[in-house]
């Protein structure tokens, strides 16, 4: 079966003079994600995660090495993709409806026919509230909104356009421990009804283990993969899981990849052992 998104040799480096003294934002990005594939990115600081993204979304283009997705290569923006970040960035003198529909105003073939089509857009709109636990809510503006409840809202605008593939980086960083737990379930419900490709980049190795079906571990800059790990947990996943045996065994395990790789006199060597376990 043909990969969705598919990573051939990519490397990057940000301007033409960084490529001639061979400075390097990510080095030999080699992947491949199937159709409807829910993947995680984690690793230290500085890694190339954020990196990793605009080349996904054809922000980037890369220096060396080829992106297709769904099929086809990657030369610039992609419409297909749905993005959302730590910021929820929520305009506020709209309402919460009027937010999740911004796309739809601006994106075609939508754009066409939103006026024509506004009713049946919100409908659209107001069902998707509904099921992140919103509903009732889609008047209020922004700053009447908890950072939680706005975070809801911002990943119904990345999702009101049916993207087929998510791109999430960091969203729930500047949550609380239950707020993000609850986007958790939350994120694991829409991605098992509707069937869409995420991409997600965190810090959180928990957060990575519940709700993805591979886990990929970034090196330090230039960024590599270092580690291919998939998660092998039933689905669905309840919270109860985080506390088994199995799954803070593969936190802990991921913890030591990016461990060793904080000890400068071992990356090395870490990256050749980790690279035969990816291979």
């Amino acid at each position: 079966m043909t990969a969705f998104v598919d990573f051939q040799n990519v490397w990057l480096a940000y301007n033409d003079a960084l490529w001639a003294q061979g400075q390097f934002a990510v080095e030999d990005l080699n992947l491949q994600i199937d159709e409807g594939e829910f993947v995680a990115i984690v690793g230290p600081s500085g890694c190339g995660k954020s990196t990793f993204m605009k080349l996904t979304t054809g922000l980037k283009q890369p220096t060396k090495g080829h992106i297709t997705i769904g099929g086809e290569p990657v030369t610039g923006p992609l419409k297909i993709t749905g993005m959302a970040f730590q910021a929820p960035s929520l305009l506020p003198w709209r309402t919460t409806l009027d937010n999740v529909l911004l796309p739809l105003e601006i994106v075609e073939p939508f754009r066409a026919s939103f006026k024509a089509k506004r009713k049946e857009y919100a409908a659209k709109a107001r069902a998707l509230l509904e099921s992140v636990g919103l509903g009732g809510y889609e008047d209020k503006f922004p700053w009447a909104l908890s950072g939680g409840m706005q975070q809801r809202a911002s990943i119904c605008r990345a999702l009101i356009h049916e993207p087929k593939m998510l791109l999430l980086d960091e969203p729930f960083g500047a949550l609380d421990a239950f707020t993000r737990e609850e986007l958790w379930c939350a994120l694991r419900d829409l991605q098992a009804v509707q069937k869409f490709n995420v991409i997600l980049v965190t810090h959180d190795l928990r957060e990575s283990v519940f709700l993805a079906d591979t886990v990929y571990v970034m090196s330090k800059s230039p960024g590599r993969i270092v580690v291919k790990r998939h998660i092998d947990l039933p689905r669905p996943r309840d919270l109860e899981i985080t506390y088994t045996p199995e799954f803070t065994g593969i936190v802990h395990e991921l913890r030591a990849h990016i461990g060793a790789m904080r000890k400068p006199a071992t990356i090395q060597a870490h990256i050749q052992t980790a690279g035969e376990i990816a291979q």
